[in-house]
């Protein structure tokens, strides 16, 4: 019988590695072709692997919780086949070295399965792999390659997790050698019924040792999930990394609001999808972007990378509360229609758990609604390594001046504020100002007459 290997698959530009939740197959049962094998989870969205083979599973090579790198060969499945044959050759891991933090980032989970008397495994050449939170911690730190080489990993196969270098790093900072490999810190816990004390990890890339902290009175402890504990530690990266500007802008969009009041029962009927305001801000959007690139663009070192795709991130709430970014692929290339079908698609799998590991990445800007909440306004996060962020504001009905060729007077009008955080290494407060008042103008300047 012929094996096949089945390997982590690749599951976006940025996903660099994948968090293995749960097994559907065991050693010894039988698979089909494309038949689910197990579940995965990035710091973006959960995924089902299948298998890419009929036949029998006949290895399981990593736990659930492990932490697997993209390419690594995960389990194997035995066919009929006469020779040997593999999915795909799993691929070499690259020579790693210390650099400025990357701006994409990748949420480091710690296995669970962790072994007693791990030594590191490493032969001084950089070929051991790190991810890309312990290269950043690392190069926040000052701590060399050498260095990181040596640190004793307690993650699958020797792996230096995030908790091995912040336990180096305060180490060193005390002047205390390293600890054995294998040897872990007791963690002291007093509990009563009115204080406690427990151990909390300091936030990501600010303090990196870990505290007794000591609630007193009438609380209540909830344990963060799995993903908000990535998205919190992606939005401080994110402060870490970019330098936060945010401007502000009002626009005038009574023309558009009466436009879609007038279009909408029709639009629905006729294209069988609802119009909301979401695609038609992200239509003006993507017109200024043509006119300044500059904000469709990544940081790579000191390298600025423009990016051609103009793929627009929506920021979706999910049910749960947490928050996750659908990307609209090649935004420029749809219609009104088109885009009113990829959001109102791309919102509806966000809230019911049906986005695959592609529909969040790739995005070069991205735009959220906090009017769908109510704010007038708000100072997004930029979601890296995008260097911009537009939030658009809740419209309301104010009496404002207009001025007419008769003079200024008072209307009633819908208006809206909006606000754009952008990477001050990159754009200035010239471009990003004139960015967003091009939006502005664009909404403002909305034909009421148009077809869509």
């Amino acid at each position: 019988m012929a094996t096949v290997d089945l390997v982590m698959p690749k599951l976006g530009e940025s996903i660099m590695e994948a968090t293995i939740l749960k097994w559907h197959k065991q050693p010894g049962d039988t698979v089909a072709m494309d038949e689910t094998v197990l579940e995965i989870a990035t710091d973006k969205v959960d995924s089902e692997v299948p298998s890419t083979a009929a036949g029998v599973l006949s290895e399981i090579l990593f736990n659930v919780n492990d932490v697997v790198p993209i390419g690594t060969v995960i389990a194997r499945i035995k066919t009929s086949a006469e020779e040997n044959v593999s999915s795909r050759p799993a691929p070499v891991q690259p020579k790693v070295e210390i650099r400025q933090p990357q701006m994409e980032t990748v949420a480091e989970v710690v296995s669970s399965h962790q072994a007693s008397n791990y030594k590191p495994q490493t032969n001084g050449t950089g070929n051991r792999f790190y991810s890309p939170l312990v290269l950043n911690i690392a190069a926040s730190e000052g701590v060399s390659m050498s260095e990181l080489e040596n640190i004793p990993g307690t993650g699958n196969e020797g792996r230096v997790t995030k908790k091995d270098i912040l336990q180096y790093v305060s180490e060193r900072r005390s002047g205390v050698r390293s600890r054995e490999p294998g040897v872990r810190n007791q963690q002291p816990t007093v509990q009563s019924q009115q204080e406690f004390s427990v151990i909390k990890e300091s936030a990501p890339l600010t303090s990196h040792s870990s505290q007794l902290t000591t609630y007193t009175g009438n609380v209540e402890i909830i344990e963060m999930d799995r993903m908000r504990k990535l998205i919190a530690e992606h939005m401080v990266r994110s402060k870490h990394t970019s330098p936060h500007v945010t401007s502000f802008v009002e626009a005038d969009v009574t023309n558009l609001v009466m436009w879609r009041d007038k279009v909408k029962k029709d639009f629905e009927k006729r294209e069988g999808t609802k119009i909301t305001f979401t695609p038609l801000f992200i239509e003006a959007i993507v017109r200024c972007i043509k006119k300044f690139p500059l904000v469709n663009c990544s940081l790579d070192g000191d390298k600025i990378i423009i990016k051609k795709d103009i793929n627009i991130g929506m920021a979706t709430a999910l049910p749960s509360g947490n928050l996750i970014v659908p990307i609209i692929k090649n935004a420029d290339q749809l219609n009104l229609v088109g885009l009113a079908k990829q959001v109102n698609m791309l919102a509806d799998n966000a809230r019911t758990g049906k986005l695959k590991a592609d529909d969040t990445a790739g995005g070069t800007f991205t735009m959220t609604n906090v009017g769908t909440f109510g704010s007038l306004m708000g100072t997004p996060i930029i979601n890296q390594p995008q260097v911009a962020i537009l939030a658009v504001g809740a419209i309301k009905k104010r009496p404002v001046v207009v001025e007419t060729p008769a003079g200024d007077s008072i209307a009633i009008r819908h208006m809206m504020y909006l606000s754009m955080s952008y990477d001050h290494r990159i754009v200035d407060g010239s471009l990003g100002a004139t960015f967003l008042t091009a939006v502005a103008k664009e909404l403002e300047n909305f034909n009421g007459e148009r077809e869509y």
